[in-house]
């Protein structure tokens, strides 16, 4: 990204028009609660809880000077009412019977939203058996090769575009986790990459030919799922040809947010760890989708890699350079989206005191992930108009594993995360950075 092409302040184009967000798992429980209860929200019927976009504040100078707008106040982005949704699916329920199916949200909230509902239903998706074993394709498009595909996906964008009279687009994954796939000799550059699409290579996933669609149309793209998507060589090629923000990846919602809380927290007292052992029970099209080991180890890897990078073992050998961390993801379809995490904490403190930590958080999936898919889509839609392309480390914040640039590590630490993220937010407006410093106040 170079520094002459990002727009700041004034330069920033404007939010104006309707954004349309595109949702690869339309009909899943996280995208249904997502549009949902964003329609909620513009009927007044409840409150955007959650989203940092819409009740989040920002501190601007001094604190002094008391000034704390409101995030969405201070950076030009969309109005609600401006938003449309579409996306794609391997079912073709509209968005009311997929509602009605995923059991998130009550069935009276959603009577209530049935004349909006309705009205969206998914384009036929992109599936390959191989990638999501557990699921069946019953909505699918009918090309074979990848190129075809492709060219189907950019005439679906197009054709949303056309019809809901769209400025831009953007497009969110939300669709069920991808089989483990390394990244391999395709992936390491565009030319390479072009040449797998023309021969129908077995290591290019369905999300990367919808990721490939969107950034060739100039369309930003955030993977909200741990498969390989955008986070190899030739998607960020891609991104940075186009002049497209990316983003990802794996939406951090229940057990790894506190992790993410927790662990910062930990070490920042120089406290020791022994052993993080963390477990789930899930219901729901997620679960049964992971209960499957090629998917699951695609969630596992995304779920471990938290620790290493917050607490720095190479740096605190003593402290942190024996842990023995276990993550399980147990299918349990009575819980339903009502997802439930254990995690038992090891720790020791002074002298080698042993010390223990227990977390039982009763959590409900989707709930957690809608506003960070409203903030994510709205937040990346304001990085392509302030010049932004390629990978958008700032927004680290949303992400289990977050991309950055291949020589920097990934910034896990939730409070690090936040910073950045709002940091970013000030510069790109011309306002002075918060350091945090403090005795500016008490020097005369």
């Amino acid at each position: 990204m170079k520094a002459e092409k990002i727009r700041r302040k004034s330069e920033i184009l404007p939010a104006k028009g309707r954004l349309g967000i595109l949702l690869p798992g339309l009909a899943g429980a996280v995208s249904t609660t997502f549009i949902a209860g964003v329609e909620a929200v513009r009927r007044g019927m409840a409150l955007p809880i959650g989203s940092l976009t819409q009740m989040g504040t920002i501190r601007l100078g001094k604190r002094t000077e008391n000034q704390v707008p409101k995030i969405k106040d201070f950076i030009p982005l969309p109005d609600l009412d401006a938003l449309v949704f579409g996306g794609w699916d391997i079912f073709d329920d509209n968005l009311y019977e997929a509602c009605l199916k995923a059991e998130v949200l009550e069935k009276t909230l959603v009577e209530e939203l049935k004349d909006f509902l309705t009205t969206i239903k998914p384009y036929a998706a992109v599936f390959k058996q191989e990638f999501v074993h557990n699921l069946e394709g019953k909505h699918i498009k009918k090309e074979t090769s990848y190129l075809d595909l492709i060219e189907a996906l950019k005439a679906d964008i197009e054709d949303f575009k056309q019809k809901n009279q769209l400025d831009r687009c953007v497009v969110v994954w939300c669709g069920s986790t991808e089989a483990y796939l390394p990244i391999k000799e395709v992936h390491q550059s565009l030319e390479k990459f072009e040449e797998g699409l023309r021969r129908n290579d077995p290591n290019i996933s369905p999300s990367m030919l919808y990721a490939y669609a969107a950034l060739s149309m100039g369309v930003p793209f955030v993977n909200g799922a741990p498969n390989l998507t955008v986070d190899i060589p030739a998607m960020i090629e891609l991104a940075e040809k186009y002049e497209v923000p990316i983003a990802g990846k794996d939406f951090k919602t229940g057990q790894t947010l506190l992790k993410t809380i927790i662990a910062p927290g930990i070490k920042a007292r120089l406290l020791g760890l022994k052993g993080w052992f963390s477990t789930n029970i899930l219901g729901n099209r997620d679960g049964l989708v992971l209960d499957d080991e090629a998917s699951y180890k695609t969630k596992r890897i995304s779920k471990l890699s938290v620790l290493d990078y917050i607490l720095q073992p190479h740096v605190y050998p003593e402290l942190y350079g024996d842990v023995y961390h276990k993550v399980c993801i147990n299918y349990y379809p009575p819980r339903g989206d009502n997802k439930e995490a254990w995690d038992c904490i090891d720790i020791f403190g002074w002298l080698g005191y042993e010390m223990q930590i227990k977390v039982n958080f009763l959590c409900r999936d989707s709930i957690l992930a809608a506003p960070v898919v409203l903030d994510l889509a709205l937040f990346i839609d304001f990085a392509k108009r302030a010049g932004l392309y390629g990978v958008q480390e700032w927004l680290s914040f949303y992400f289990k594993s977050p991309m950055c640039k291949e020589e920097l590590y990934p910034e896990h630490d939730l409070f690090i995360q936040l910073m950045k993220l709002k940091n970013t937010l000030r510069f790109l407006m011309e306002e002075e950075q918060i350091t945090h410093l403090g005795i500016d106040y008490y020097m005369e």
